[in-house]
């Protein structure tokens, strides 16, 4: 932490304070306007605020300056050669891990499969002892209305009967008033 307020303070004796001065007067920084002193510091300025001009300072850490360590932008660090062998072992634990992947869906599979017949078997048994139910319900029905109408069926034979004692009746009730007038 040290370094990095010292370095700081070196970076700001070296900025000049000509640019300083002139950065305060100036209303609007210039556009796309990064300021760097050095391969270690840059200066950024940030949106005008009501108290002046901000600047965003960017120190470099004194690791990121070693000359054995590469810069940011350099090429990419070149893959070291791998042996036939490696590659056959990486192929390998590949193979495997596609293997154990694919077990493990048809397992998932196989489960959901067996999930869906027992739900089938199930609605099905339910389906028939609906039907055997409501079959049950319509012969009771089909009983009942039979019992009724061979009871309506008995009672209007009833009142037929009544009806031909009552005629038979009143028609000897008559030939004997005839018989006895005549």
């Amino acid at each position: 932490m040290t370094s990095t307020v010292s370095a700081y303070k070196e970076k700001m004796k070296e900025m000049s304070v000509l640019s300083l001065i002139c950065s305060c007067f100036t209303a609007q920084p210039h556009p796309n306007s990064i300021y760097q002193y050095g391969a270690d510091m840059e200066v950024k300025p940030i949106n005008k605020r009501l108290s002046g001009q901000s600047f965003e300072v960017i120190l470099k850490a004194p690791a990121d300056l070693s000359p054995d360590r590469p810069q940011p932008l350099a090429s990419p660090p070149k893959k070291k050669d791998v042996s036939l062998d490696e590659l056959q072992k990486r192929l390998e634990a590949a193979e495997d891990r596609r293997k154990s992947q694919e077990a493990q869906v048809l397992r998932q599979l196989a489960e959901k499969r067996e999930h869906e017949r027992e739900v089938l078997h199930k609605a099905l048994e339910e389906n028939n002892n609906f039907s055997k139910m409501a079959e049950e319900k319509l012969n009771h029905k089909m009983e009942v209305n039979k019992e009724n109408r061979e009871a309506h069926l008995n009672a209007l034979k009833q009142r037929l009967r009544e009806k031909e004692r009552h005629a038979a009746e009143v028609r000897r009730n008559k030939e004997l008033q005839v018989e006895l007038s005549g």
